[in-house]
């Protein structure tokens, strides 16, 4: 085999990644027959058998193993080729994709947009609204912002602020159920919480008042749909103080007894690709505005 095509290798490692076919095309953005073509197509080249199909889905090799170093090195240089391609153009006029938790997409980020278009006109902006974190390394997104710290040593990372958090109510549910007074009043409240996440549990458990999921009358992971509860008089719920810095008829409960820790937010953004003038003048903007919003 002398030459092969690089989108058989790109699918090939990410269906070692995500286990699957289905997830392969989610990420690839393509679909589930392409990526089983292209399986085939480079099983067939290399000679080799990459996946055994079970009943229980695909089940790697170890010859896909042994091959998954080399692919990830040639994807790494494929990512260099594209970044220093990208950065040798040195224009200030295109496009930058910007990835960000839900609630700060929906709520921080259409406004400070709307100020940036106005310094920066020539370029246009994709926004990835997810509580995902997107790979940076990989561009799916140029620039992320994340309440966790980037690890990866190609990443610069820049601490850019705290994102407060608190117990929030609308003025007629507390007129409804009356006050809280210390935190243990919380499990005699209508609670708003999370799904599949546990660190309202946690942070009960902490305070020495374990509860078990049944605590909340209201489960969601979506944090925009837990926002939207508590402004409905729904209940008690956790969310930043950015969210309801606008709201009137929301207000902090507990403010004074209870503490929950901040949140850090971070700007990450690939090393070398800062050197690209367009995606910089994006990030030294977000870097200015954003600790003003949070």
């Amino acid at each position: 085999m002398n030459t092969f095509d690089w989108s058989l290798i790109r699918s090939f490692l990410a269906t070692l990644e995500r286990g699957s076919l289905m997830g392969a095309a989610r990420e690839l953005h393509s679909s589930q027959p392409t990526i089983g073509r292209h399986i085939a197509e480079l099983e067939s080249q290399l000679g080799v058998v990459l996946f055994e199909r079970t009943g229980r889905g695909l089940v790697p090799t170890a010859m896909a193993h042994q091959l998954a170093d080399s692919a990830r090195a040639m994807e790494a240089g494929a990512h260099q080729l594209a970044r220093t391609l990208t950065g040798a153009r040195g224009q200030t006029r295109g496009t930058v994709r910007i990835t960000a938790s839900v609630p700060v997409a929906v709520t921080l980020m259409p406004p400070l947009l709307a100020r940036m278009r106005q310094a920066l006109p020539d370029i246009q902006v994709e926004l990835v609204s997810s509580n995902q974190v997107s790979n940076l390394l990989r561009r799916e997104a140029d620039i992320a912002v994340r309440m966790v710290q980037p690890q990866q040593g190609s990443l610069i990372a820049r601490r850019i602020g705290k994102v407060g958090l608190g117990a929030y109510a609308h003025r007629d549910y507390l007129a409804r159920r009356g006050p809280l007074r210390k935190p243990q009043d919380m499990l005699q409240h209508d609670l708003i919480g999370s799904d599949t996440d546990t660190a309202i549990l946690q942070g009960f458990a902490a305070m020495g008042f374990p509860v078990d999921r049944d605590a909340f009358a209201l489960r969601t992971d979506d944090f925009i749909v837990q926002w939207q509860a508590v402004r409905a008089g729904l209940g008690v719920g956790f969310v930043a103080d950015y969210m309801a810095r606008d709201e009137p008829h929301v207000v902090p409960v507990l403010k004074d007894v209870l503490k929950v820790p901040a949140l850090p937010m971070w700007l990450a953004v690939h090393r070398e690709i800062r050197t690209n003038p367009r995606i910089r003048a994006v990030y030294d903007f977000l870097a200015e505005a954003l600790p003003h919003v949070i």
